[in-house]
């Protein structure tokens, strides 16, 4: 009865007579495109153009009770029209209020308060979110007040590179500083397939980063930082903060070898009550990852989805032991209200993350709606959730988290047999139940993980079946109650360290992870759609079919140079140097990116996954020389390839060489791939214990191993890293073949570098410097980048550019960021080519 009366409102709303289709799920797929359509934007209008396109839907939406059969068509136009001019005009909005370039790199003196419960890192760094209250430049006697974004995101580092390290003081969230900073735009690193860092920062609502500027010489001269009291502002990060403290106190151990599987637990716990995913360290991210539980251990879409099915279990088992209650409200509805708040309570104490936020979204969209007693076929509930998720954040559609929730979501709801089925179940079929709906969900995620990463976890399936309600059930309560008890935390520390052990043991397995090549977008949807419709209620006949879905993603692999020809990626790894050389079936990497700080670098954070999405099978890896700027992530790519022949200019004791053996690089070195000729210019003969002679200049620098490429035509490429005047007029003197149509500029364009003899032996079309945007060595130097402009030589900078393409074929460049420009990334002003000196 009541669902004949909810179907006779929508009738009245849309008379039958008329045959008026129900224009909102087609409403909702054009509030979709819209969004998506606005997304693909590389640059934003001016706000009364999006207001425009907002005030055309209102035509539209008025024409869909006398349209007929073309309600449809008007609802899909409506609304896009809205999405679009909505989400357009929230975007030129914000953007209104980013950091204006003139105060970039400026010492500012800034009041606010701490935002978000800081993150200290491993070296004593910390990292925190302050809210400005007030700035003012600090050069100016009587400072006036500055508008700066209403965010920023700082660095207190403790270190003062190669300075006496200073102590950074504890600082807690509420707390109001005084603080003299030096900001920047949010600009990352821009790679194929590689992590969005700017996209992250807008959807955080951040507009500008910096660093604390504070030493001795400088607290002196500008004033030092300042604490000028705690306030009651932002109490849940306060509490956040308190419990952390609580559970790295209560679960530290006294700093023994033996003790160490106990600290990394306490990481685990910590993050899992509260949200903290920087206390997990690096080695236990990765066994997770290979695992296929990382899911677990943060605050994901999955991890609450599968909290409010818990808490609305226990909320509806408490509900119906009260008979008065159950008189009251029913208890299924008890349980809907319940698990929703109670999940909404620990997204709330554990950081309200995005990923969170939008599940909590998609979760309070299902439960009103089976709270007004309409009972929609499930995509229309499925495209009602995703659609309200999208309004309150557009960007989630860019985000491989909501792609995630949403699908397992959408299993749920499919495969979904009714909360009703669930109240005579006894607890061994709850638990057959979960055990089906893992089956399912991992499933159907398989492929779309694999399109999304590259990578995908063979033994995830066996590990979840356990992890999940081991986690859910039985760590996480345990970890949440120890805020009343805290000898509760050690409890689930030792849940932990068992669980640890077992994923441990599953990860040893051969082939415990299966990566492959990125694939395209049209594979990459067929093997999604496959992987939906294997785990679907249908005939095993469809699901068979679903199979040929899947493997076009599966046995993807990107286009090759043709024999005789290579391709160059100048990798943009920041402040330092990572270059991919391809040939028709070799790969070489030249230098291996910077070191970001103690448990981070490029080759962790950049190059592996790049290297994965491409499908590369490193056959060489060249170390130009031992600065930390090019061989960083050495060791991380070493042991991801481990294949790869290792050579270049590193000392005999030097820690990688215990990884992997070195050998030594000297010029006459040459070889042939496929018809493209390899050789090695510098530096000169070996000492007999295999290192190289040191020539004039810095001793790292002047043995940096100069490598050149090139085709049977002559199109070549010239390799140069930390190379300086002494060495290249030595190489210019030695007739060494010079001469290249690519230089990647030596020493990232430092003064010492790029001499005029050397530039007019090289003659390069092209010159590419990869250096990090607003770096405290001014590189690339001003007289530098002019000498390259007096000779007519395009020269091309990696924060403008980001990672750069080059084809010996075509001879093009394709600058990564110009290929993927969307409007929230940041617009380098001028060419990118000066650097920020003495910052």
């Amino acid at each position: 009865m009541r669902d004949a009366a909810v179907r006779s409102t929508d009738a009245a709303a849309f008379p039958v007579g008329n045959r008026t289709p129900w224009p909102l799920p087609v409403l909702l797929c054009g509030w979709l495109l819209g969004t998506a359509l606005q997304l693909q934007q590389a640059a934003l209008w001016p706000p009364w153009a999006y207001g425009v396109l907002a005030g055309l839907a209102l035509p539209a939406l008025a024409r869909l009770r006398r349209a007929g059969r073309r309600a449809v068509v008007w609802a899909w136009i409506a609304g896009a029209l809205l999405a679009f001019g909505s989400v357009g005009l929230r975007s030129a909005t914000f953007d209104a209020g980013a950091l204006p370039a003139a105060l970039e790199g400026v010492d500012l003196r800034v009041t606010g308060v701490v935002a978000a419960m800081p993150q200290r890192r491993d070296g004593g760094d910390v990292r925190l979110r302050l809210a400005v209250e007030s700035a003012e430049p600090v050069t100016e006697p009587v400072g006036r007040a500055l508008a700066l974004p209403p965010l920023l995101d700082l660095s207190w580092y403790a270190t003062q590179h190669g300075r006496e390290p200073r102590s950074v003081p504890d600082v807690h969230a509420g707390e109001r500083w005084r603080l003299n900073v030096r900001l920047k735009a949010p600009h990352g690193e821009r790679n194929p397939h590689g992590f969005d860092y700017e996209l992250w920062m807008w959807e955080q609502g951040v507009q500008a980063g910096g660093y604390v500027r504070t030493s001795a010489r400088l607290d002196e001269r500008l004033g030092a930082p300042r604490l000028l009291g705690q306030t009651w502002r932002y109490p849940v990060e306060q509490a956040r903060q308190a419990v952390r403290d609580a559970i790295v106190r209560h679960l530290a151990s006294g700093g023994s070898d033996s003790d160490s599987a106990r600290d990394r637990a306490a990481g685990v716990v910590a993050a899992l009550v509260t949200g903290d995913q920087r206390a997990i360290e690096r080695s236990d991210w990765q066994l997770f990852r290979v695992t296929g539980v990382a899911h677990l251990v943060s605050i994901s879409g999955l991890h609450i989805t599968m909290f409010a099915w818990l808490a609305a279990l226990l909320v509806g088992w408490l509900w119906r032991r009260s008979a008065a209650l159950c008189l009251a409200y029913p208890a299924p509805s008890a349980a809907l209200v319940g698990g929703v708040l109670l999940a909404a309570a620990y997204a709330l104490f554990s950081g309200w993350g995005v990923p969170a936020e939008r599940t909590l979204l998609m979760l309070a969209t299902v439960a009103l709606l089976r709270l007004s007693g309409r009972r929609w076929p499930w995509p229309q509930v499925w495209l009602l959730a995703c659609a309200v998720v999208v309004a309150f954040d557009p960007w989630a559609l860019l985000q491989a988290g909501f792609w995630l929730s949403f699908v397992a979501v959408g299993i749920l709801f499919a495969t979904d047999s009714g909360a009703a089925d669930a109240v005579g179940m006894g607890v061994g079929g709850r638990f057959a139940a979960l055990l089906r709906e893992q089956t399912r969900i991992t499933v159907a995620l398989a492929p779309l993980t694999l399109v999304l990463f590259g990578q995908i976890s063979v033994v995830g399936l066996v590990a979840n079946l356990l992890a999940i309600p081991w986690v859910t059930v039985l760590v996480t309560p345990l970890a949440m109650l120890g805020v009343l008890w805290a000898p509760l935390w050690q409890a689930a520390a030792w849940c932990v360290q068992a669980l640890t052990w077992w994923l441990s043991w599953l990860a040893s397995w051969p082939f415990a992870q299966l990566a492959l090549a990125q694939a395209p977008l049209w594979a990459g949807v067929a093997a999604v759609v496959g992987g939906i419709v294997l785990v679907l209620r249908l005939p095993w006949q469809v699901r068979a079919l679903a199979l040929a879905l899947v493997l076009p993603a599966l046995w993807w692999q990107p286009p090759r140079p043709a024999p005789g020809q290579f391709d160059l990626l100048a990798v943009d790894v920041g402040q330092g140097q990572a270059v991919l050389v391809r040939t028709a079936t070799h790969s070489l990497l030249y230098d291996a990116g910077p070191r970001f700080g103690e448990a981070s670098d490029a080759g962790q954070q950049v190059l592996v996954p790049l290297l994965q999405s491409l499908g590369e099978r490193l056959d060489t890896l060249v170390l130009s020389h031992g600065d930390s700027d090019h061989i960083g992530g050495a060791a991380a790519v070493i042991a991801q390839q481990p294949q790869a022949d290792v050579f270049g200019s590193i000392p005999t004791g030097h820690p990688l060489q215990a990884q992997h053996a070195v050998r030594a690089c000297v010029a006459g070195q040459a070889w042939q791939w496929d018809g493209v000729h390899l050789s090695v210019l510098h530096p000169g003969e070996a000492s007999p214990a295999g290192e190289p002679v040191l020539l004039r200049g810095s001793a790292s620098n002047a043995r940096t191993c100069v490598l050149r490429i090139a085709t049977d035509q002559g199109v070549a490429v010239l390799l140069a890293g930390d190379i300086e005047r002494a060495q290249e007029q030595a190489l210019v003197r030695a007739g060494a073949p010079l001469a290249a149509d690519v230089l990647v500029v030596p020493h990232h364009g430092s003064k010492t570098s790029s001499s005029d003899e050397f530039l007019a032996a090289v003659q390069p079309a092209l010159a590419l410097v990869q250096s990090g945007y607003r770096n405290r060595f001014g590189h690339p130097a001003a007289p530098v980048v002019q000498r390259y402009r007096d000779r007519g030589i395009t020269l091309v900078a990696s924060p403008v550019c980001g990672a750069a393409s080059w084809s010996s074929q075509d001879g093009q460049l394709r600058c990564e960021r110009e290929r993927s420009r969307r409007y929230w990334h940041h617009r380098v002003v001028g060419d990118g080519a000066e650097g920020d000196e003495g910052q």
